[in-house]
């Protein structure tokens, strides 16, 4: 916890501004003595505040990053933890006074990104996350395996159940690789191989895939579905940055792989992308998006989820992919879909499960710090998707020229 004079004289200004933010939305603080400031509906999403001056320093002196701690070492909680952040992301913007928001370039909690990763820490970010654990992530993801957004059939409708989750995931692939054209012979190029599971869809086509990842413990675990299903002969998963990927593909597929590349980095990425599909050749990307404004206001800044979670990553906006794709390459769109209430499902489900089994992970390695960690970040990510601060697209491009 921050200590010293700056710390006490922050946490007065930090504190002002959340009673400040209960009063004007629809949200509740609860203090240790039984005080509520907020609206007066019981009902709705209450904050639970345990240790009120230590989350006033932690987010006077880190801001959004110091609230997440906060979490993290138990000084906060709430019984309705997606309902709180949902509130908070629909109004991101307006929690600090616009009178006071210049003050953020110079707290600690936002020091430039300046650099694009080079090859060997873009492994070592991909390794903090991806390589935590495949039992960690087999205990919240279902039988595919899949660590993106599904697609449910309907939606909105009756609320979806965990059965459900494969299909839907199953569902989510085939769609991309139907805008992507791919069939029987095709040539596929998958960037970011998750845990194997396209690579399965695609094969069992009939398609040929290279699969590229820079994560050690999916390719082993994707390695070994891929041999169970008796397709090697027609996979190939490599350890392998995508910027070195080399010869052309029909169709190139790409699930929810941009926002952990960095924001310096996205043209690279798209131009890499022209340079591995043919003339004629299509490319299916699955992005997480954030609004514009608020992607350049944060795209310097170093916040939570990229200390904790996905170090050296950003979502982008719709405007940043257009722009780059429009302006400095050939890729040109025919087809943008959004699924962003699938995705808030989708994390509800992954929540509830990882709640289901969170007394397991001690048995894994990961302690009860790492667990609400992991908690808030499931939430947040339910949250955004909600509250529509994000939202996800399925997006198809073709590359011009002749076939």
């Amino acid at each position: 916890m921050p200590s010293g004079p700056v710390a006490t004289a922050s946490a007065l200004v930090s504190d002002r501004l959340l009673r400040r933010a209960a009063t004007h939305l629809p949200l509740r603080l609860r203090y240790p003595d039984g005080t509520v400031t907020g609206a007066a509906d019981p009902t709705l999403p209450t904050l639970v505040i345990h240790q009120p001056d230590a989350l006033a320093r932690r987010i006077g002196r880190h801001g959004l990053i110091g609230f997440g701690e906060s979490y993290m070492a138990g000084e906060w909680s709430s019984h309705d933890l997606v309902g709180v952040l949902t509130v908070l992301a629909g109004s991101m913007a307006d929690l600090v006074p616009r009178s006071l928001q210049w003050l953020r370039p110079i707290a600690p909690a936002f020091r430039p990104r300046w650099r694009e990763s080079g090859r060997d820490e873009a492994r070592r970010n991909i390794a903090e996350h991806y390589d935590l654990s495949n039992e960690l992530f087999a205990a919240f993801l279902d039988e595919t395996m899949t660590y993106s957004c599904a697609l449910f059939a309907p939606l909105p409708g009756p609320t979806p159940q965990w059965p459900e989750l494969a299909a839907a995931q199953r569902r989510k692939i085939d769609r991309l690789l139907d805008t992507a054209g791919v069939r029987r012979g095709s040539r596929l190029l998958e960037i970011g191989t998750g845990w194997g599971e396209l690579c399965l869809r695609a094969a069992s086509r009939g398609a040929r895939v290279a699969s590229v990842t820079l994560s050690a413990e999916q390719q082993r675990l994707a390695r070994q579905r891929v041999a169970a299903a008796g397709l090697s002969d027609l996979v190939e998963i490599d350890l392998c940055d995508y910027r070195d990927v080399q010869g052309r593909f029909d169709a190139v597929v790409s699930v929810e792989m941009i926002e952990a590349v960095g924001y310096h980095a996205w043209p690279t990425y798209f131009a890499t992308l022209e340079r591995v599909v043919r003339p004629g050749g299509r490319v299916a990307i699955q992005a997480i998006t954030m609004p514009h404004d608020r992607m350049l206001a944060t795209r310097n800044t170093h916040t939570w989820i990229q200390k904790y979670i996905f170090p050296g990553g950003l979502l982008p906006s719709t405007e940043v992919i257009s722009g780059i794709t429009q302006r400095h390459n050939g890729l040109r769109t025919v087809d943008m879909t959004s699924l962003r209430p699938h995705y808030a499902e989708t994390l509800r489900l992954w929540r509830e499960r990882f709640l289901q089994r969170r007394e397991g992970l001690s048995r894994l390695g990961f302690d009860a710090v790492f667990g609400r960690m992991w908690e808030l970040y499931l939430a947040y990510s339910e949250a955004g998707f909600r509250s529509g601060y994000l939202d996800v697209y399925q997006w198809t491009f073709e590359r011009e020229g002749d076939r």
